[in-house]
């Protein structure tokens, strides 16, 4: 017998081939527009002054960031001005049309490219398979980590309430979260969950990994970047523990970085000084304003040594 295929055209690459065409076209346009009405002379003239606004720009932040006290609020004003002086400059010029529909087409042409490059969810995706019972979870909670979401959200009781054992960490001092959970496996855990950080997380999943146990992840971080690439409710964390009595098993990777198990992203450099520093949690920006200047100067924060073959590099971020 032979085999009929359906010849039928793949609708979803025949879609991305049109948002590619109307990216290109767009692009097209948006170069297009300003010469047509403008003219060479005054599109290249547009185009410089457009560059010199944005290089402005971008210099004058950088100093608004990089440094303090008076310097830092001239470059404020700098990064202020810079924009309304451009605007100025295109409406004395009378280009002001040209250059807000040059920018509106350009700006479409993202859309349409990123609809061109979405592909098809992929056969090998991650996979929800139904969760076998548990008989002794065993939930660490942090009631300081999220502005204390453990509370707030009554984490804690309705843990309980649904049959498992929470061990909540209070010190006194600093606890060691990773003894925690192995004491937590001895004792005949046969489920770990953590209702804290994206660290916290990190630490205990490292020791269900190395006991081939389930991992619960329960969003009462501040961040929660593992509960939100999970899918989880950021905003109610109690909901996450639905998942002891009708939950799904997903397998994802586990990382480590010099014997440190993280669970979707570690970072080094300026973003990582900055939030972990214990005021961050408070007082984001003034955080981030006061901590910048040292750390883009390499004056705090960690070095970081590469080897490149016979080759070792110390502190590229200060590579200027």
């Amino acid at each position: 017998m032979s085999d009929h295929r359906s010849a039928a055209p793949d609708t979803a690459t025949g879609a991305r081939r049109w948002w590619a065409r109307a990216a290109f076209a767009l692009a097209i346009l948006a170069v297009a527009v300003p010469l047509i009405s403008a003219g060479l002379l005054s599109t290249v003239g547009s185009l410089l002054v457009g560059i010199g606004g944005v290089t402005v720009l971008v210099a004058a932040l950088y100093w608004f960031l990089a440094s303090r006290g008076v310097l830092r609020w001239i470059s404020l004003t700098i990064a202020m001005l810079s924009p309304i002086v451009v605007l100025v400059l295109f409406i004395r010029a009378h280009l002001l049309a040209e250059v807000v529909a040059s920018i509106v087409l350009a700006l479409l042409t993202v859309p349409c490219a990123r609809a061109a490059l979405r592909g098809r969810i992929s056969d090998t995706a991650v996979r929800e398979v139904p969760a076998p019972p548990v008989r002794h979870p065993v939930l660490i909670m942090n009631p300081h980590s999220g502005g204390g979401k453990v509370a707030k959200f009554d984490l804690r009781r309705k843990a309980e309430e649904l049959g498992a054992e929470v061990v909540l960490l209070e010190g006194p001092g600093t606890v060691d979260v990773t003894n925690l959970a192995r004491h937590a496996v001895e004792a005949g855990a046969d489920l770990l969950g953590v209702a804290g950080g994206d660290g916290t997380q990190a630490l205990v999943a490292g020791v269900a990994a190395e006991n081939n146990l389930p991992f619960l992840v329960i969003s009462a971080g501040t961040r929660n970047h593992f509960a939100m690439d999970l899918g989880l409710d950021r905003t109610d964390p109690s909901r996450c523990l639905d998942a002891l009595r009708d939950g799904v098993e997903l397998a994802v990777d586990l990382g480590r970085i010099n014997g440190r198990p993280f669970v979707n992203n570690a970072s080094f450099g300026v973003y990582a000084e900055v939030v972990r520093s214990p005021a961050y949690r408070d007082d984001k920006a003034g955080t981030v304003l006061g901590m910048l200047p040292d750390l883009l100067a390499g004056q705090a924060g960690a070095s970081l040594v590469a080897e490149i073959g016979d080759v070792t590099v110390r502190n590229p971020q200060q590579c200027w």
